[in-house]
């Protein structure tokens, strides 16, 4: 069972990214401040879930949460400023969007960059420890999978409905046929006809 909170006092923002490794769409993150004691029976890592599961979760979260928002960098401002400062930059937007202020932000993984001089605590796998972290997870994960599944319908021959951008035989074997598209990622490229990719 999810933790509903890290301390028993002020509000706790809850950080997650998803797609940062993929090879084409954007970065999207979000933050989740949720009242406390909240639990939910399908609330987990957004990967663990099954499809269904996370778009009710969405829904749920959208409803319940004290203040959430999403935000996403797109695939030319990764290439300039590089993944992991896209994904940090990502959260950072969610944060800014928040109507409440968070008295501390918990964030999944090991690396953040400081946000308004508002304490944060990195944790591994905290979306499948925390339940802000694991909305934060669901949240992102949601939004960005609705973002692929509609520029699917501008390029449906690199199976982004399927892959969702990540870098399936399929992906990469559309990529070296047809070659890169505006929402490929181009410092993640295509290195030689063995598909290995540079990331």
């Amino acid at each position: 069972m999810l933790a509903s909170n890290y301390q028993n006092k002020g509000l706790e923002a809850g950080c997650d990214e998803a797609g940062r490794g993929c090879l084409a769409g954007p970065v999207f993150a979000a933050a989740v401040i949720l009242p406390p004691q909240f639990h939910h029976p399908l609330l987990n890592d957004s990967k663990k879930m099954k499809e269904k599961d996370r778009y009710v979760l969405r829904d749920v979260i959208s409803k319940e949460a004290i203040s959430w928002a999403v935000a996403s960098i797109d695939s030319d401002e990764i290439d300039k400023i590089n993944i992991l400062q896209a994904s940090f930059k990502a959260m950072h937007a969610s944060l800014d969007q928040l109507s409440k202020k968070p008295d501390l932000i918990l964030v999944d993984g090991h690396l953040f960059n400081p946000y308004n001089n508002i304490p944060h605590i990195c944790m591994v796998k905290g979306d499948a420890r925390f339940a802000s972290i694991a909305a934060a997870s669901v949240l992102a994960k949601t939004f960005r999978d609705d973002y692929m599944l509609n520029i699917d319908t501008v390029y449906p021959e690199y199976g982004w409905r399927g892959n969702k951008g990540y870098g399936t035989a399929n992906h990469r074997e559309a990529i070296y046929a047809l070659g890169l598209t505006p929402f490929h990622r181009k410092t993640f490229q295509l290195k030689a006809k063995q598909q290995v990719f540079d990331f």
